[in-house]
């Protein structure tokens, strides 16, 4: 398969599944009763959750410019915030190609290397894929009864105990082949994985790390709490448990890398997540529409501003150092 190909395939399928999962989700709840759970949903909550999703915006934004002055850029804080809401506006239309605009924005306006302000969001991935899986391991702890008794229930015990030892003995000989072999897959995971590591200590070598750290948690408990007060505009789901809210965050924030800015499957994973806990399934679409409505028109609306806005921040010092 050509490269061309698989460019072309990485581009169009993504919207595929978005289209179909968006036809999926309105042919179990149709749009009717998403608009009537919309017009009887507290705005309130809604507008308060579009904040919190802008301060997490804003705060990634600011925790770049962290990483680019050990570098010698000091970046205008108005250029970062820009080319973050464009990086996600450009994401609902090619996956993954916000990035590689982001860096290209501060290789125009700040005169930062691409290559370099491209390494500095490989970075902030890493980090961010860090505390995603912490949130998970949290998760998994404090709902582990729970997810064990959910689990017992649904599946035979022996069948999981089985599977779980197959799935271990795959790993770890799955781990000993990649350390052992050259081939051109084992050395792309080798690298990927030193990568993270050495992208995870480099955090820690920042001469502001601890400021790093702080806007790092600070941006996803700003991504929890937008989920959590969402929730609260709509009235079937008030007192909506912990563990129903992780979960659902979890899997909404997967479903995101699913498809083009998570277009028809993050309903979709909303409802599978609430669905474990007995939540019934229109109000479970409903928000997951709302909920992904709210924000995309909140990155719609910054992002298109900042595409239009930065070359007339920039027209008289393009390449100025703050």
């Amino acid at each position: 398969m050509s490269k061309k190909v698989k460019h072309i395939l990485k581009i169009i399928l993504p919207l595929l599944l978005g289209v179909f999962l968006v036809w999926y989700s309105l042919k179990s709840v149709p749009l009717p009763k998403i608009i009537a759970y919309w017009k009887a949903s507290n705005k309130s909550w809604i507008l308060l959750g579009v904040f919190l999703g802008l301060l997490s915006h804003l705060s990634r934004a600011y925790r770049w410019r962290f990483q680019l002055e050990p570098m010698g850029h000091k970046i205008k804080f108005g250029n970062s915030v820009m080319a973050v809401f464009a990086t996600y506006l450009i994401n609902y239309t090619i996956p993954r190609a916000g990035e590689v605009a982001r860096a290209s924005i501060l290789t125009n306006y700040e005169g930062v290397p691409f290559e370099k302000g491209f390494g500095t969001i490989v970075a902030e991935r890493i980090a961010d894929l860090i505390v995603m899986l912490s949130i998970i391991c949290i998760t998994l702890f404090l709902e582990f009864d729970f997810i064990y008794n959910f689990l017992i229930e649904k599946f035979n015990p022996v069948k999981i105990f089985i599977a779980l030892t197959l799935l271990s003995v795959m790993a770890i000989l799955f781990m000993l082949y990649i350390k052992k072999s050259n081939s051109k897959i084992a050395l792309k995971i080798k690298t990927f994985v030193s990568g993270l590591i050495e992208g995870a200590l480099s955090i820690f070598k920042m001469k502001k790390k601890w400021a790093f750290v702080f806007h790092t948690l600070f941006i996803w408990s700003m991504y929890v709490l937008m989920f959590y007060v969402t929730s609260l505009a709509i009235e079937d789901l008030q007192g909506i448990s912990t563990g129903a809210v992780l979960i659902g965050f979890i899997a909404a924030s997967f479903s995101i890398a699913a498809s083009n800015g998570g277009i028809g499957t993050y309903p979709v994973a909303i409802f599978l997540a609430f669905s474990i806990f007995g939540i019934s399934e229109d109000p479970s679409y409903a928000f997951g529409w709302i909920m992904w409505a709210s924000q995309t028109l909140m990155i719609i609306l910054c992002g298109g501003i900042s595409l239009v806005y930065l070359p007339i921040y920039n027209r008289k010092k393009r390449h100025s150092l703050e």
